[in-house]
């Protein structure tokens, strides 16, 4: 059959006449299809899901209520456009009482978003013209980059990797790509690594940002997990931060409410009004039944606290288990992420040696030979990252899928 006029009339952002014919099977579709062969291998077997991105958990009873309370509210009823007073007062709060961020006014500072990725979509359209790059890093999350690319601007990836704790080198961007740069794009504790930046690091970045005209975007979807006595970091807790940047959050990771599409931007007033406008030309806001559930769990920040002491119980008792393998990890500084460098080969107790070219090798070896599913993560060098969002009914059930693990990595050491 001969395609039809349609094929003709896709833009060419999206791949124009090729659009929907391309063959390439992508990372997560190809786990997708080895888990399925894993389980038809193993018919009854238990496949330990490691490479899920989201909480395992709904959000807590109480944020359900305040949701079901603030829905039966006629006032919530209705678009709220770029509306909310309770979550822009909350935001504010929990910006000063957590992260010692103050002098953010609710007003003109703080406007709430669809969750991170909405507002990643959004923020392009604000800045980028074509031929303006933005500087990213890799790996990362891509969505910006993508929305730049819809507006005919170009990225500048800048590589994490273990050897500068996954923390990007600005001294080696090229003067070509900073004249036509206008954002830098962050994310810290970062996705996937599990990375957290540092002040020093946040100034360095705010400094940076002065000499070379740039505008930062700090994507803080992790900001509250965090370990062992750690303090949420937001990059506007830095001196001369809102000078130059906003900050994303959002509910999604931090309060168990992936589905519920709820968060903020927040930080200078200028960059935060354009975002504003662009959004009101893209959407009509959140239910405000939503927000104010939001902004509850803001003004009760107990709830991450409690989220993150779980995750961070989970990495303790799997550090173990994969350094005991061989792995080269430690626990990660924030995020619910481990991610190590691929192994170079597996040795097994009969002498069988395997082989891994990159962390996709590696990734598939272990569905189809452990059944234990992780995501593969090869952009700027072999790596894999672990998740601790897996599925377990309680304590006792996390403890049984740990020790599962740790059984069926008993009869292999990886090499590195």
């Amino acid at each position: 059959m001969s395609d039809s006029y349609i094929q003709n009339l896709f833009s060419e952002r999206i791949g124009g006449v090729s659009y929907g014919k391309d063959t390439a099977i992508y990372k997560f579709e190809k786990i997708k299809r080895a888990k399925k062969a894993a389980l038809e291998a193993n018919p009854g077997a238990e496949i330990i899901d490691m490479g899920v991105g989201e909480p395992d958990e709904m959000a807590f009873p109480e944020v359900v209520s305040k949701l079901h309370e603030e829905a039966q509210n006629p006032d919530n009823r209705g678009y709220s456009d770029n509306g909310g007073q309770a979550l822009k007062i909350a935001a504010a709060n929990f910006l000063e009482k957590e992260c010692g961020v103050s002098n953010i006014d609710p007003d003109t500072e703080v406007l709430h978003s669809i969750g991170s990725k909405a507002a990643l979509s959004i923020l392009p359209a604000a800045f980028i013209n074509p031929n303006d790059y933005a500087i990213m890093t890799i790996p990362g999350y891509p969505v910006f980059g993508t929305h730049t690319k819809y507006y005919g601007g170009q990225v500048h990836n800048l590589t994490l990797t273990a050897d500068n704790n996954y923390l990007p080198n600005l001294d080696n961007i090229p003067e070509e790509v900073l004249e036509k740069a206008k954002v830098l794009v962050l994310n810290y504790p970062n996705n996937p690594t599990g990375a957290s930046a540092t002040s020093e690091f946040f100034s360095k970045v705010v400094d940076f940002a002065k000499r070379n005209n740039l505008i930062v975007i700090h994507d803080a979807a992790y900001i509250g997990l965090v370990y062992d006595g750690n303090r949420p970091l937001s990059f506007l807790a830095t001196p001369g931060a809102k000078e130059v940047g906003i900050e994303l959050h959002s509910t999604s990771k931090n309060f168990n409410m992936t589905g519920w599409r709820c968060g903020f931007v927040v930080g200078n007033s200028l960059l935060v009004k354009a975002y504003g406008d662009v959004k009101d030309n893209s959407d009509s806001g959140q239910f405000l039944a939503i927000q104010n559930a939001s902004a509850y769990c803001y003004d009760h920040p107990e709830i991450t606290k409690s989220i993150a002491t779980k995750y961070s119980r989970r990495m303790d008792k799997l550090v173990g288990v994969l350094q005991k393998s061989g792995f080269k990890v430690n626990k990660s500084g924030g995020s619910f992420f481990l991610y190590m460098s691929s192994a170079k080969a597996a040795l097994k107790t009969n002498g069988e040696r395997i082989e891994f070219a990159n962390g996709e090798d590696l990734s598939q070896w272990l569905i189809h030979e452990k059944l234990i599913s992780t995501v593969p993560w090869d952009d700027a060098e072999p790596a894999i990252r672990f998740s601790v969002t897996f599925a377990a009914k309680n304590e006792v059930d996390e403890d049984r899928v740990i020790s599962e693990i740790a059984s069926r990595l008993s009869d292999v050491k990886f090499e590195f």
